[in-house]
């Protein structure tokens, strides 16, 4: 299988910088023998900073950082010269992406929009000098403190597309030919399933120069969100989408009772999906006369707004568009709205299909897992200094 460049989906071991410890130096220089303390602070270690960039669309960048270490700070001097900070490191994802814990699945934080800033591991902090213990009943203290410990986590990069219209539908439904009818992008087209294997964006233009994102999606079927087909991957894009946009052949037997089935899986997969608005769109419509399609729309329910379309005729796109920037301008179900800190909620991985994930992603990707090799034995990277047996000299 070729290598595909659309990667949402990582595993990086992250480490934040120690603090430097400070020093225990007592002054003795000529003409001066009892100088006191001047041993300085040792510097803050350097933390890991997840930061939003919208020029990135995909985590490929990061496909071969397998670890990420920050800088460790500095050890204090003498004439109280204070150690060097550790440099900070700044990762950059595509806005949307999750963070979980690797070993626990818990949900650590997630990068919204472009430009935010989010604290992954703060660098430990650097030791006091015997300097800043000095007193008038302790005038030349020989201890120090040591800097604080790193802080190390595996993290899972998990991106989640950000879109203004999301298609939901079996394989073959026509959402490819959908999106490259409304847009200059180029999705794969073929008359087979699973013909779209990765997500894909498209923009739309609407009248007076407004336009709004749409995303490809891959097909589901029937049990998707128990890690049938391809849907278990990709899902997850579609939590982000502002609105779903159904889309069901017309030639199907009953286009209720898949738009039923295709609802249940996103309930299942997460019921806070159901809360979002729905087009229905029922596709391939230039194989039905007016009088069939009258007849299917009473069929169908009546509370959800239902257009007949045909992306190779352009039968129904300019209605569909009409529709579908009047679900997304609804007060209830602007895109700003649903991204606020107070209405997203996170749900923590679920560890117990991890195994399968790894393996699916070794499949997908040519036998190279991203982030993760056979074996990872961080201790043979770089020595680490232990600070419990530290035991502070008096310098020369």
């Amino acid at each position: 299988m070729p290598e595909s460049n659309f990667v949402d989906y990582v595993k990086i071991v992250c480490r934040s910088g120690k603090g430097g410890r400070g020093s225990m130096h007592l002054r003795h220089v000529k003409y001066n023998p009892n100088g006191g303390p001047d041993g300085g602070d040792g510097g803050k270690g350097g933390s890991i900073i997840l930061r939003g960039n919208h020029n990135y669309w995909t985590l490929l960048h990061l496909k071969y950082e397998r670890h990420i270490f920050a800088e460790h700070g500095g050890n204090g001097g003498k004439d109280k010269c204070h150690g060097t900070d550790g440099k900070d490191i700044y990762i950059d994802v595509p806005p949307g992406t999750v963070v979980y814990n690797a070993e626990t699945g818990k949900f650590v934080c997630d990068v919204a929009y472009d430009g935010q800033e989010v604290l992954l591991l703060k660098g430990g902090r650097g030791g006091l000098g015997n300097f800043q213990f000095r007193t008038a009943t302790n005038q030349a203290p020989r201890y120090a403190q040591p800097g604080e410990p790193m802080q190390e986590m595996t993290v899972i990069l998990e991106l989640k597309l950000l879109a203004d219209v999301g298609l939901v539908g079996f394989p073959n439904a026509g959402k490819s030919t959908l999106v490259s009818a409304l847009s200059n992008a180029k999705p794969k087209i073929a008359n087979y399933p699973f013909t779209t294997m990765e997500p894909s964006l498209g923009i739309v233009g609407y009248r007076d120069g407004k336009s709004f994102v749409m995303a490809d999606i891959p097909g589901i079927i029937e049990g998707a969100s128990e890690g049938r087909g391809l849907g278990l991957r990709f899902l997850r894009h579609i939590e982000r989408n502002s609105l779903l946009l159904f889309m069901v052949p017309g030639d199907t037997d009953d286009i209720k009772r898949e738009y039923e089935i295709l609802l249940n899986e996103l309930c299942q997969f997460n019921p806070e999906m159901l809360d979002k608005h729905r087009v229905l769109a029922v596709t391939k419509c230039d194989l039905l006369d007016e009088e069939l399609i009258e007849m299917l729309r009473e069929t169908l329910p009546q509370d959800l707004p239902v257009v007949f379309i045909s992306a190779v005729s352009g039968l129904g796109l300019e209605e569909l568009k009409d529709v579908l920037w009047r679900e997304l301008n609804a007060e209830s179900n602007k895109l700003q709205t649903a991204m606020a800190e107070d209405t997203l909620v996170h749900r923590d991985k679920d560890m117990t299909r991890f195994a399968e994930e790894q393996e699916d992603e070794r499949q997908r990707i040519g036998g190279l897992w991203l982030g993760m090799g056979e074996t990872d034995d961080i201790e043979n990277i770089e020595d680490v200094d232990e600070l419990d047996d530290f035991e502070y000299e008096e310098e020369e």
